[in-house]
């Protein structure tokens, strides 16, 4: 069974940091990417990252692109987004999400994608205060 962990959500000022955790547990990384996705309530969830296990590619969407950095230590089973130069409208429910690089890379790129991927994350809080 495909476990996914988050952690790491707090608040924050703006312009500071944060670093989130997804922790994964059931599943061959190499098989799969694993995709950060952010909500704010009454909106849609959104694609922020994603890093693939096959090739080590990373993604970024143009909002955070040069101030968030995805990675993935194996060793530990987890990825990591890390958020610096962080914005009030950075403020959203983080969500991971563990799938096949094509579904990810689909979800994170298209509105409305993250419907067809299987596993999720129960979500971290980021707060960040004007």
């Amino acid at each position: 069974e495909v476990q996914l962990v988050e952690s790491g959500g707090d608040l924050v000022q703006a312009g500071g940091s944060l670093r989130l955790s997804c922790a994964f547990s059931g599943l061959t990384f190499g098989r799969y990417a694993i995709g950060w996705f952010r909500q704010v309530p009454g909106k849609e969830r959104e694609g922020v990252s994603y890093v693939s296990g096959e090739d080590g590619s990373t993604y970024y969407v143009a909002s955070v692109q040069g101030r968030f950095t995805i990675s993935a230590d194996n060793a530990k089973n987890t990825v990591y987004l890390q958020m610096n130069n962080l914005k009030p409208e950075d403020t959203a429910t983080y969500y991971c999400a563990a799938d096949r690089p094509e579904k990810i890379t689909i979800a994170v790129l298209r509105k409305g994608g993250f419907r067809f991927l299987d596993h999720w994350g129960q979500g971290t809080l980021v707060t960040v205060s004007s």
